[in-house]
């Protein structure tokens, strides 16, 4: 049975004993719950021995208040148990001076996707930094990568750092929130009191979960369009649509397990991707189907695109590799329709001067290869291979859970 590191320190007075005296704050978001289903915050208040002094919320607020990217959460006083919650997702990014001076230990208890781009990681680069600039104690409660532990994509470059892009990793790191707190502290050589309260029973490579515990919890959005473990899987590739015109599925009831658009043929976009690279498709299933997003892209016009479906017996979890699967897809697009407007152009986490596929992927290498008519599957492949292994070597001393 598995216990997550929020449920370990509310059963174990032990844990606890090192807070005692000291204030307590909370950086947490929807997702963080107990395994009855109580919020980490509302829990954490019924144990007298923890003096909470404040909460924090990251990107869609701490009770998942934002639908979409780039809206802003304000700070406001919880109405129930009357500390102030500081946004890291309103005015800054970064927490303040005042906001540290609020407490002495923070708990950080955040379900992640196991993706590099999703921002919860870089909240936790963010406050680790600042927590050793002000001698403050962070301990991670950790959770389970739900993704699990493959690794896949290239490694973010150097000067490509946003707030999407927290360090050089690759698209898919298969770390857990708090192995990955032990890494950004060698990475950027940080000196602070850290802790990771682990999870006990954790079996990252077990069926049917890979990650996941199925039958032991219940998924709860981390964000608003994380509706479930398929699009959890899926998301270190079909992340990457952000970037593009191809609507994602957002304004759908499977954002970011499907993609399409309004002026695209999937048939021929499938059946080019099989002539490319077939390994590149394994581990999973492919469908053709139609939606209609309510908003986002393409809002109110007939989406033609494909689904990937990863829920059923198809499902190949060391053989699923999302990152290539819709790299692919890009590339049998971009060989069908050379002047298609693939690559979107926009404001994308308010950086302005660099495309926002470039930011995603940390470089422009992956679209400089979709857009290269002479560039064949297999470059891309050896240079993901060779960042892949560099990280599975990086990570090792990293791992908590072997």
């Amino acid at each position: 049975m598995i216990q997550f590191g929020i449920d370990r320190l509310l059963h174990d007075p032990s844990l606890r004993a090192p807070l005692k005296g000291r204030r307590v704050a909370l950086l947490a978001h929807p997702a963080s719950v107990t395994a009855d289903l109580t919020h980490s915050l509302d829990a954490l208040a019924t144990r007298p021995d923890i003096a909470l002094s404040a909460a924090f919320g990251p990107q869609h607020g701490l009770r998942g208040d934002k639908q979409d990217n780039m809206m802003e959460s304000p700070d406001y006083v919880d109405p129930v148990h009357g500390i102030p919650v500081f946004s890291l997702y309103g005015t800054v990014r970064r927490p303040t001076d005042a906001m540290m001076a609020s407490f002495d230990v923070l708990l950080v208890d955040l379900q992640d996707l196991g993706c590099r781009i999703y921002t919860f990681i870089t909240t936790l680069r963010y406050v680790l930094e600042a927590a050793a600039s002000h001698g403050k104690t962070v301990w991670v409660l950790d959770r389970p990568n739900p993704a699990g532990r493959p690794v896949e994509g290239l490694t973010l470059l150097p000067g490509w750092e946003s707030f999407v892009g927290a360090g050089p990793m690759p698209m898919r790191h298969g770390l857990t929130l708090g192995e990955l707190g032990h890494w950004f502290i060698r990475q950027l050589k940080l000196a602070l009191d850290y802790r990771v309260v682990d999870m006990t029973g954790w079996a990252p490579e077990a069926a049917p979960g890979h990650g996941w515990p199925l039958n032991e919890r219940t998924w709860i959005n981390p964000s608003p369009n994380a509706p479930n473990l398929g699009m959890a899987r899926c998301y270190a590739g079909t992340v990457m649509l952000e970037g593009t015109t191809l609507s994602e599925g957002r304004g759908t009831t499977r954002p970011l397990e499907l993609f399409g658009a309004p002026d695209i043929e999937p048939a021929k976009i499938l059946a080019r991707m099989h002539a490319l690279a077939p390994d590149w498709l394994r581990g999973c299933r492919l469908r053709e189907c139609w939606f209609e997003p309510t908003f986002h892209k393409h809002a109110g016009q007939l989406c033609a695109g494909l689904q990937i479906h990863v829920e059923d017996g198809g499902y190949d979890h060391a053989a699923f590799r999302p990152w290539r699967l819709m790299a692919l897809a890009f590339k049998a697009l971009r060989t069908l329709r050379p002047d298609y407007p693939l690559w979107r152009d926009f404001a994308y986490e308010y950086e302005h001067d660099r495309l926002a596929i470039d930011l995603i992927n940390g470089s422009g290498l992956l679209r400089e290869w979709v857009d290269d008519a002479e560039a064949a599957p297999a470059d891309l492949d050896a240079l993901a291979h060779a960042d892949e292994s560099a990280w599975r070597a990086s990570r090792q001393d990293c791992l908590i859970y072997r």
